[in-house]
């Protein structure tokens, strides 16, 4: 039987190894008639890997130990120098090339057979140019933005887990517990530097098209993006949590509670964020806070207890504290998480939701999680803005599955994929890009809606050829 997964972060955004990066250079062999200047030997810029190196093993994997992909070179970069370097290199040996700045793409794009990964790991620094706006590389991750910005009372929407870069999850939307309050991560990026796909330096500074694109509709699909600038918000001085839990739960009961939760959390202010989150058979509620107790607030508390088995709650922490609480797992593990849908209230999966439900209260293993949206994430001027489709829906809903060892894992990718099935067989077919399935058939508009012809002439006019690409990415109108 499989282990049940007990987890202090009810808001699950995948998280990477923390991979180590000191290595030796080697030399890539490349076609007698690739000339130098196709080819510069530059380390301080680029330094590329090739199989069998230990350090290559250690590069090319990531968190999610299901995925197993073997790239011909990887390309660990220093600057954005470096990233024009390795997409020359990449356009002289004819190889596709995929984008890594985090690592923890749920299947696993940020890698490939065959081909070049750009590792953008090293492009990790935080810098103020001033005090309400910062310059960010793609690799750095989320504790360190925090680590960095916090202690000067300053915030961004980024998510929550600790370990995800910020470039993969911004250039997709990026939602969190702060997302509510101040948007998706993607509506505060005010500009964005990278090397196209025929190795040329890009601004959107210089193309108001590039900024909309890379707000929602960016990951690996047109550029290696190598700096972003954000504005930062001011930060609220503390979060309080409350969590409800409910045992040995029977499919009437989780669907009696999701359908209040429903109810509830549609009248929350934008200072919270809830998930209700059906683990087996145990139903966990989470709800935070960062601003004062709404009569809203108390009405959510007061019927979720009167739901719960029991309620437990923090005392208001500083936001610094609080948030470490959720940065979440570090070590690899097997399994397979996706979106399952994008919601505007429980009418949307009424019919369906009793089988899902007892599918995964019959699965050991299996989470379905639905979190909120909404709020200050429905701004008219920030989706006019941004190729993030989605903010009409005010809730995101996500399945995932766990499991110990690869024998485990046909079984729990045939239950995954049965309840997915459930879903998209009633008319489930809006999804989130940063949560993607290999088996979505209609991927295209279910994760950009009418905005994909669009993002297509952002792909036609920086990657011309189609180098840089993955199974998902934009193709070529």
């Amino acid at each position: 039987m499989a282990k049940k997964i007990h987890r202090k972060d009810f808001l699950k955004l995948a998280v990477l190894a923390n991979l180590s990066l000191y290595a030796k250079p080697f030399e890539f062999l490349v076609k007698e008639k690739q000339t130098a200047d196709k080819n510069p030997a530059s380390l301080s810029n680029v330094t590329y890997y090739k199989k069998g190196d230990v350090e290559y093993e250690k590069l090319r994997q990531g968190f999610n130990k299901r995925i197993d992909k073997y790239p011909a070179v990887i390309a660990l970069c220093q600057n954005s120098s470096g990233v024009a370097e390795a997409i020359n290199y990449a356009i002289a040996n004819h190889l596709p090339v995929a984008v890594k700045s985090g690592g923890h793409c749920m299947e696993g794009f940020s890698c490939n057979n065959n081909g070049m990964v750009i590792n953008l790991s090293l492009l990790n620094k935080v810098e103020w140019i001033d005090n309400d706006t910062i310059k960010v590389g793609p690799g750095c991750t989320l504790s360190n933005l925090y680590d960095t910005i916090l202690p000067k009372g300053k915030i961004l929407p980024g998510g929550s887990c600790g370990g995800v870069g910020i470039g993969g999850l911004v250039l997709g939307g990026g939602y969190g517990l702060l997302a509510r309050k101040f948007g998706l991560a993607c509506d505060s990026l005010i500009e964005v530097t990278m090397i196209d796909g025929t190795g040329k330096l890009r601004s959107s500074a210089e193309d108001k098209e590039l900024l909309w694109a890379c707000r929602g509709g960016g990951n690996g699909n047109f550029a290696v993006i190598t700096e972003m600038k954000f504005k930062v918000h001011k930060a609220p001085a503390t979060l309080q949590s409350f969590r409800f839990k409910s045992h040995k739960i029977k499919t009437d009961r989780a669907k009696n509670i999701l359908q209040k939760w429903f109810e509830l959390s549609a009248i929350l202010p934008p200072g919270c964020f809830s998930a209700y989150v059906l683990n087996g058979k145990t139903v966990y509620i989470l709800l935070t806070n960062v601003d004062k107790n709404t009569p809203e607030v108390l009405a959510f508390i007061k019927g979720m207890s009167a739901l719960a088995d029991k309620t437990t709650q923090t005392k208001a922490q500083p936001l610094t504290t609080a948030l470490k609480v959720f940065y979440g797992q570090k070590d690899p593990l097997f399994f397979k998480n996706s979106s399952a849908g994008l919601y505007k209230n429980f009418a949307d999966i009424e019919h369906c939701i009793d089988a899902a439900i007892g599918t995964v209260i019959a699965t050991p293993g299996m989470i379905y999680q639905v979190n909120t949206l909404g709020g200050n994430i429905q701004n008219a001027e920030a989706e006019a803005a941004a190729a993030f489709p989605h903010r009409s829906c005010i809730y995101f809903s996500e399945l995932q599955t766990y499991w110990q060892n690869e024998k485990m894992q046909s079984h729990f990718l045939e239950r995954f994929q049965y309840v997915q099935n459930i879903f998209i067989n009633n008319g489930i077919n809006t999804q989130y890009v940063n949560y993607p399935d290999i088996n979505f058939k209609n991927w295209e508009t279910q994760y950009y809606g009418s905005n994909y012809s669009r993002l297509q002439f952002i792909k036609n006019k920086y990657d011309p050829n189609d180098l840089i690409r993955h199974d998902q990415s934009i193709k070529k109108s």
